[in-house]
């Protein structure tokens, strides 16, 4: 038997089962050669079905998770993969989960594969979860900030392989955001699931080139241990523009909300709306004290967002939904000027920060916060960057799969 399978293949299924591998091999080449559209690594069956023979495998993978416009879970089902676990991130398999919203664990009755959350009880795989599979597969688009969950989701399951003697795959997909590479780098104190490792806000790197650098870096445990096996992308580069092929969360439904997550997602550690609860989350910015002369919005629960902040009152703030997508590619710099201002503007500086101080694991320091109070500019801000920056620079030159 080619595959194991809970059911026995007949001679007949499996000669469907190579004629759709070959389909599927011919029509990737061919597209490759006609148009050289970006092709994902979770595409590429070419390569990765071999690499399951006779094995029983664990996927993590969410809505992103497309080989065409068909899921990999249903792929790879339809070839006679043998699906024992699905593992869902934060917003859950299908990803319409709220954000830090506990995920449940579920079946899926499609496959019979348990599908067990890594986004609630625990976040990172026990031994109970890959006893009986031989490998794990990561699929999940990615949005090159640092505090974007599914890279820390990643690194623990890098881990749970490598404690457990597991193979790892990672289905790699290009980054949006991985033309540039900017911000503070993580100040190893402050780690936390919205930063699991001592890279900058924007790491400017591929999931599948994260990966190489965590295990090659020792950043996770026992990294000797672990066999990692990376799918790359065919025509892609950090370079080459990218959207994705479907909204990775649901309050980043837009490419100009990709592009702009980055710099705006630092306004989550202040008392401000991000624009959660309206048409343009992370594409506006507000508060009920800030003055409504030119633009406000009232943010209302809705399907993305059961519990918007300051939900049913006006906010004041800026409309960043009208930037031009190719004016916030060419700037190839965390805008944090957006957020120096605000606060410069804003009337009652005393609530400007929460009093979790959760800024401080979004922007990885914690001095942030004390140089927006003293009055620092952005330039002062970004000269205590430097250093750090430059060094997880020639850090992330040794991973890259793609050129610059």
């Amino acid at each position: 038997m080619f595959f194991k399978h809970k059911n026995r293949i007949s001679a007949f299924q499996k000669v469907g089962i190579f004629a759709k591998i070959l389909l599927l091999s011919i029509s990737v080449r061919s597209q490759n050669t006609d148009n050289q559209r970006i092709i994902v690594g979770a595409e590429r069956l070419e390569l990765l079905l071999p690499m399951l023979k006779d094995k029983q495998v664990a996927l993590v993978v969410n809505h992103s998770s497309l080989v065409g416009n068909t899921h990999l879970v249903d792929t790879l089902n339809s070839l006679g993969v043998c699906i024992l676990t699905i593992f869902a991130p934060e917003h859950g398999f299908r990803g319409d989960a709220d954000a830090g919203e506990h995920v449940k664990d579920d079946y899926d009755f499609r496959t019979g594969a348990n599908i067990v959350s890594l986004y609630g009880k625990r976040r990172k795989p026990i031994p109970e979860d890959l006893e009986a599979a031989d490998v794990v597969i990561f699929d999940i688009q990615d949005v090159g900030a640092r505090f974007y969950t599914y890279i820390s989701t990643l690194f623990y399951v890098l881990e749970a392989c490598a404690e457990q003697n597991k193979d790892a795959i990672v289905l790699d997909r290009p980054n949006p955001n991985g033309h540039y590479v900017d911000g503070p780098v993580l100040d190893s104190r402050l780690t936390s699931f919205v930063g699991i490792a001592s890279i900058p806000i924007v790491h400017g790197c591929t999931v599948g080139e994260l990966a190489n650098l965590f295990v090659g870096e020792f950043w996770i445990y026992k990294p000797e241990s672990l066999r990692l096996k990376v799918i790359p992308c065919l025509n892609y580069t950090h370079s080459t523009p990218y959207a994705t092929a479907v909204p990775p969360s649901p309050n980043l439904p837009t490419e100009r909300s990709v592009l702009l997550y980055p710099s705006i997602c630092l306004f989550e550690g202040s008392t401000c709306s991000v624009g959660r609860g309206t048409e343009w989350p992370f594409e506006v910015v507000g508060h009920p004290d800030f003055p409504c002369d030119s633009f406000n919005f009232v943010p209302r629960p809705n399907a993305s967002n059961k519990y918007p902040i300051h939900s049913g009152w006006l906010c004041g703030g800026w409309d960043l939904s009208k930037m031009p997508i190719d004016s916030l590619r060419a700037s190839k710099q965390l805008n944090l000027n957006w957020f120096l201002q605000f606060y410069h503007q804003f009337p009652n500086k005393e609530v400007f920060f929460r009093e979790d101080r959760f800024l401080d694991l979004l922007a990885g320091t914690r001095d942030l916060r004390q140089q927006m109070i003293e009055g620092k500019t952005e330039a002062e801000i970004r000269a205590t960057w430097a250093a750090d920056l430059e060094a997880y620079r020639a850090i992330r030159q040794k991973y890259l799969i793609y050129r610059e």
